[in-house]
C-alpha cells in the first residue's frame, strides 16, 4: 500500500491565520523547490481556503505558503464581510425581522445573516483558480483535496472530494463522502458561520460550516488513501491547563453563549476523534495481526500541531482593529473586554491580528521540527504530545 500523508485544516474563521504560520515553517524545513508534501489535503470552514490555496499551488510548497503568507498577513475584515454603515446595520435589522417574520409565514427574510460575506465571494474568485486543481490531481501532485460543508436540510456531514478516479464515495452515519468539482461555492459553504454568514447553496441544498455535525474529521482523509495524518488546529488544545471556573453571578451577554457555541462545533469533535484515534491505536497494538486485518483496523500515525497560547487572549488586543461599525455591533450583543473574545477572535479579519497568529505558528512548528520532519519522512512517532494521538479506522 502506498505510503501518503494528509493534512487536515480545521476551521475557526479569522483563526485559520495560524494554519499559515505553521505551513511556513514546515516549507523552511523543506527543499525551497519541493512539490507539496501532503497528497491529501482536506479543509473544513476557514481552513477549507488555505487546502484549496495549496491544491492550486501543488507544483511549488513554498509558492503556495508564500502566497497564503501574503494574503492573510494582508487581510482586512471588509474583504470578508461589509463593514459599512448600511451593508452591517441594514443586515442585522433584515437579520431580526427575518427571525420575528418567519414565525407568522413569511420566509422572504430567511436567508439573511448577521453579516454580509458578499466581498469574500469576490475576493474568493480573484484569489484562487480552482480550474488548476484538477490539473495538479492529473500530474500526480494531489492525490485528492476535500471541503467539508454541513448540509442544513439532510443534516450530514458532507465531504465533497475532488481526486484521482480509484478513489470510492462512503457513507456513514450522518456523513458522506462525494466527488465533486471543488469551486468557490464549496469553500463558501464549508467556512459559513453559523448565524453570522449566510448559508450556501450546492446542487439542492443550503449548507454551513463544515464543522457542525462533524463527528468523525480524522476519518474522511483515510477514505481518501492517506496513511498518516498531520492535524493543524486553531484551538490551544491541552495546552493551556484547566481554565479556572469565574464567579460568574451574571447572566452571560449573547456574545458570550455565541463563542462558547463556536468554540465547541470547532474544537469538541477533534477532540473526541483524537480520543476515539488513540484507543484504537492501543487495541490495534494489543491485538495479533491477523485479527487485526480481518477487523480492517490498522495503526494510522496522527501528528497534532495547536496553538501554544490561547488565541482569544491574543484577540483581546488586536480587537480595536476592527471597523468601528462591527465594534459597534459587537458592542451591542455583548461582546466587550474579556467575555466576547472568542466571537471576537473568529470575526478578526485584519492584518494585525493575522500576523500575530502566523507568527505564533511558525513558532510553534519551528520547535517541533525533528518531530515534523519525522512525519513527513514516514517515520513512527516516538513523541506522543498532550493531546496528540495516532490512528483510527475508516
Amino acid at each position: 500500500m502506498e505510503k501518503r500523508a494528509g493534512l487536515i485544516l480545521t476551521g475557526g474563521g479569522a483563526r485559520a491565520a495560524y494554519q499559515v504560520g505553521v505551513l511556513k515553517a514546515i516549507a523552511e524545513f523543506l527543499p525551497r523547490r519541493a512539490r507539496n508534501p501532503f497528497p491529501v489535503i482536506c479543509g473544513t470552514s476557514a481552513g477549507s481556503l488555505n487546502a484549496a490555496a495549496l491544491a492550486i499551488n501543488a507544483r511549488n510548497f513554498h509558492k503556495g505558503v508564500r502566497y497564503l503568507d501574503n494574503i492573510w498577513k494582508n487581510f482586512r475584515a471588509h474583504q470578508v464581510y461589509r463593514t459599512d454603515l448600511v451593508g452591517v446595520f441594514n443586515n442585522t435589522a433584515l437579520w431580526l425581522a427575518g427571525m420575528v417574520l418567519s414565525g407568522f409565514g413569511i420566509n422572504k427574510l430567511r436567508q439573511i445573516s448577521l453579516l454580509d460575506n458578499s466581498p469574500l465571494v469576490e475576493f474568493l474568485e480573484e484569489v484562487l483558480d480552482c480550474e488548476k486543481i484538477q490539473g495538479n490531481i492529473d500530474a500526480g501532485l494531489v492525490h485528492a483535496l476535500s471541503i467539508t460543508a454541513s448540509g442544513y436540510g439532510s443534516g450530514q456531514s458532507v465531504t465533497f472530494y475532488q481526486g484521482v478516479d480509484e478513489i470510492v464515495p462512503w457513507h456513514r452515519a450522518r456523513r458522506i463522502g462525494i466527488p465533486a468539482q471543488i469551486g468557490i461555492s464549496h469553500l463558501l459553504a464549508s467556512s459559513a458561520l453559523p448565524f453570522i454568514f449566510p448559508a450556501s447553496l450546492i446542487n439542492r441544498e443550503y449548507f454551513g460550516d463544515g464543522s457542525m455535525r462533524q463527528i468523525a474529521p480524522i476519518s474522511s482523509a483515510l477514505h481518501l488513501g492517506a496513511t498518516r495524518i498531520l492535524v493543524i488546529g486553531v484551538t490551544a488544545n491541552g495546552n493551556t491547563g484547566q481554565a479556572a471556573r469565574a464567579d460568574m453571578k451574571d447572566y452571560p451577554a449573547l456574545a458570550q453563549i455565541a463563542g462558547h457555541a463556536l468554540n465547541s462545533i470547532f474544537l469538541d469533535s477533534m477532540e473526541v476523534d483524537l480520543e476515539r484515534v488513540q484507543r484504537i491505536n492501543e487495541l490495534v497494538a494489543m491485538l495479533p495481526q491477523s485479527v487485526c486485518v480481518q477487523a480492517d483496523i490498522k495503526h494510522v500515525d496522527v501528528l497534532v500541531i495547536s496553538p501554544s497560547q490561547p488565541i482569544e487572549k491574543i484577540a483581546e488586543r488586536y480587537a480595536a482593529e476592527l471597523p468601528w461599525t462591527i465594534r459597534l455591533l459587537l458592542r451591542m450583543i455583548g461582546a466587550v473586554h474579556q467575555s466576547g473574545a472568542t466571537l471576537v477572535s473568529y470575526l478578526l479579519s485584519e492584518g494585525k491580528f493575522c500576523r500575530a497568529l502566523i507568527d505564533l505558528g511558525y513558532q510553534d512548528a519551528s520547535k517541533r521540527r525533528e518531530e515534523i520532519l519525522r512525519f513527513l519522512d514516514g517515520q513512527p512517532l516516538e513523541v506522543v504530545q498532550p493531546g496528540q494521538d495516532d490512528g483510527m479506522p475508516q
